[in-house]
């Protein structure tokens, strides 16, 4: 890998169990380096942190839609209708703001000659 800086753009992904409270629990960060041609994801679901805030949260349905948001990064067929758009176009869509219990959290940005080693600690600071 090239010790060259790109850009790179990343959010945290949230979940909140309950929107009309607005309390969320982190559950994963996007990665997107136009430079690098790379967009990934890693989440991460704390199930006690997520009964915390709703005891009757869809932990099963936060697991599917994290799996979801890893795969449109992914891309490939098992990105469904985004399998044929850019990787910046997906990120976009995953960014997008959305009033569900996923959540994207703004759009952040910095220079990286890593972006895989970027999401690694933005992951472990922001999400563990």
């Amino acid at each position: 890998m090239t010790d060259e800086l790109h850009d790179y753009e990343y959010a945290v992904i949230r979940a909140v169990p309950r929107v009309e409270r607005g309390e969320c629990v982190n559950v994963g960060v996007l990665v997107y380096c136009r430079g690098h041609a790379h967009l990934a994801a890693r989440t991460h679901l704390d199930q006690s942190r997520l009964l915390a805030l709703d005891p009757v949260a869809d932990v099963a349905g936060v697991r599917r839609a994290l799996h979801g948001i890893e795969a449109v990064c992914e891309g490939g067929a098992a990105a469904g209708p985004a399998a044929g758009d850019s990787a910046g176009q997906r990120f976009r869509w995953l960014t997008a703001p959305r009033s569900a219990v996923i959540q994207p959290g703004p759009v952040h940005t910095g220079l990286t000659a890593d972006p895989e080693g970027e999401l690694r600690r933005l992951f472990e600071q922001l999400v563990l």
